[in-house]
């Protein structure tokens, strides 16, 4: 996908996109295949691949999602900023936690947010279980691409969300992993209210959305450590 063919696709799913945009874009791509040549942040570094799998896949949500009414967000396992750092750009008003515990990848996105001059964003080194349990039913939205099996990343997600906010989890196949977390997610007082199934332009790889809605406050004694967590899935 090229720069044109990004703005039309965009264009064609009415999210608005402009030439400064574009030139954040850019710079982003750029300061991402600088730094990925000596730390390891993606695999996919071709202008035209980052483009489609990286940029328009993290902005793609906005066609399903209002995030003009998001007063904050936070994006868990972040790693190169995506989608958080891409859901600033595109909605610079929302207040944005980058949430990694890999120190590498937390130095890129500060250098990242610097050479953007992006304001109201910032990073955070820890794990999640760890920054969950300090920062209960604290966000509007929280955003997670690709991490982890869904299971796992409902106990370490929605204990952030505010009641009748939302954990949106993007994902490749889903089927599976959603029918494992269904339990895990009412015991956090979740409820799925959507599923967005769809494919990417070009290559058609799946797509899912999935929208988890918080109902009530996180119960006591959640998120659990990880490591009962990976052994005893909710």
């Amino acid at each position: 996908m090229n720069k044109e063919e990004f703005k039309e696709y965009l264009n064609n799913l009415n999210i608005n996109i402009n030439d400064e945009i574009m030139n954040q874009l850019d710079t982003y791509y750029k300061y991402l295949v600088e730094y990925n040549s000596h730390t390891n942040l993606t695999a996919i570094t071709e202008e035209k691949d980052v483009y489609l799998k990286h940029f328009y896949d993290s902005i793609l949500v906005a066609s399903y999602y209002d995030f003009n009414k998001v007063t904050n967000l936070i994006d868990v396992g972040t790693g190169a900023g995506f989608p958080g750092v891409i859901l600033k750009i595109f909605f610079p008003n929302i207040e944005v936690t980058l949430l990694d515990s890999n120190n590498k990848k937390i130095t890129f996105l500060n250098n990242l947010i610097k050479k953007l001059n992006l304001k109201g964003i910032k990073t955070v080194q820890t794990r999640s279980e760890e920054y969950a349990l300090a920062n209960l039913d604290s966000y509007d939205v929280v955003i997670a691409r690709a991490v982890k099996n869904l299971p796992e990343l409902v106990e370490l997600c929605l204990p952030l969300v505010k009641v009748n906010g939302y954990f949106i989890s993007l994902k490749g196949h889903a089927d599976e992993e959603l029918e494992l977390a269904k339990s895990g997610i009412q015991k956090l007082n979740g409820k799925v209210e959507r599923i967005e199934k769809l494919k990417l332009p070009k290559e058609e790889a799946e797509r899912n959305i999935i929208f988890i809605n918080k109902i009530d406050k996180t119960p006591k004694g959640y998120p659990r450590r990880y490591d009962q967590i990976v052994k005893k899935p909710l």
